[in-house]
């Protein structure tokens, strides 16, 4: 498992396109037969993901969890993004499609992933924060997921917002989670865009199509930086960080957020006009 420590404001502005990128850009994440994690000290979020082809994964510990076994004073949010998968959780199996949730919570020590078809295998984009108390495991369809339509043609922002886990959703200690899916012709996330200083966030980019890039916003708003992002590729949002993204073409992406507040619309906006 790969570490990533907190980087400042002002340390973050002097850094150049490769120093950016080893701080806030997580890549491989999805690799077959293989779970890929990364921990970010910014609220201690683990970001991964597992892709079971021709086997079935075990979510195992690691040392720097200093845990009998990974969920032992963690929560973890699951979203599939590729092909019908499932996921065992003592002796229960989810069955997942694609854009699918699963919430488990903490002390679930048995927990596995496989894919239902090796040609098609699922995609499991993963997000695990510490937790306090035991919540249980449930599982959301992306139909129950209050499916929000938002943006116009003129803005080139149309999308569709799916929460799954939020105060109004699946319950959690304090992981929130869901993601939003650009219509075509719609290029742009999160714009105007906002801070939320209580808590961090991780944005994880899909369906990006071959040979088409994201141009993701972060920083403060007066000193923003850039970062080129392709497909299967997420960034870590520091909560004093804008976030915010342009396509050249459309495409999809999972948000999540821990820290202090659970609330889902606890942002402070950032009025277009003072960015910088």
């Amino acid at each position: 498992m790969q570490i990533r420590f907190h980087n400042s404001p002002a340390e973050t502005s002097r850094m150049n396109a490769d120093e950016l990128r080893s701080n806030f850009l997580v890549q491989n994440i999805m690799v077959n037969d293989e779970i890929n994690f990364v921990y970010s000290h910014y609220d201690r979020v683990i970001i991964g993901g597992a892709v079971p082809v021709n086997k079935t994964i075990v979510l195992k510990t690691y040392d720097c969890l200093k845990a009998t076994y990974f969920l032992e004073r963690r929560e973890i949010g699951v979203i599939n993004v590729g092909g019908d998968g499932e996921i065992k959780v003592g002796d229960k199996v989810y069955n997942l499609r694609k854009l699918d949730c699963l919430y488990i919570g903490k002390g679930n020590a048995k927990v596995s992933f496989k894919s239902k078809n090796k040609k098609e295998p699922a995609k499991f984009y993963l997000l695990s924060a510490p937790a306090h108390k035991e919540y249980a495991v449930k599982l959301m369809p992306r139909e129950k997921a209050a499916p929000t339509d938002l943006g116009t043609v003129v803005t080139a922002n149309q999308r569709t917002v799916y929460k799954y886990i939020h105060a109004d959703g699946i319950r959690s200690c304090q992981l929130v989670m869901g993601l939003t899916i650009l219509k075509e012709g719609s290029v742009w996330n999160t714009m105007p865009t906002h801070i939320h200083d209580r808590r961090m966030e991780a944005y994880y980019y899909f369906d990006v199509p071959e040979n088409q890039k994201i141009i993701h916003l972060m920083g403060q708003p007066n000193e923003t930086k850039h970062l080129v992002v392709s497909n299967d590729e997420a960034i870590i949002s520091p909560p004093w960080s804008i976030h915010s993204g342009c396509g050249t073409s459309n495409y999809g992406f999972i948000w999540g957020m821990a820290g202090e507040n659970f609330i889902y619309t606890d942002m402070d906006p950032v009025n277009i006009n003072d960015l910088r």
